[in-house]
């Protein structure tokens, strides 16, 4: 059995437009660690397409071959330097992992 992790966040921008340009910055800098964290099996970063504000504004969607690769992910310091890119716009997070 896999696990898939899956996060979303509300971003700080006020307009469609900055909350865009902040979620490409994120999605660069997420999807770009399918190359370097060895655990990782997949990560697809989403802007939502629907009911600004109303939704979360963007979400994650990694899996892992079991929960060790995806603790390995959380430590790994080109996840850490990603999170800190995340941090610098994200206003709320929520996140599941489950077993598929």
């Amino acid at each position: 059995m896999s696990i898939k992790h899956v996060v979303m966040w509300k971003l700080s921008g006020t307009t469609p437009e900055e909350k865009h340009i902040q979620a490409q910055e994120i999605k660069a800098v997420l999807e770009d660690l399918n190359a370097v964290v060895p655990t990782l099996k997949s990560l697809t970063v989403f802007q939502n397409a629907l009911f600004d504000g109303k939704n979360h504004d963007l979400i994650l969607e990694s899996v892992f071959d079991d929960e060790q690769g995806l603790a390995e992910y959380a430590i790994h310091p080109a996840h850490i330097a990603a999170g800190d890119i995340v941090m610098k716009y994200a206003t709320d997070r929520v996140a599941v992992d489950y077993n598929f």
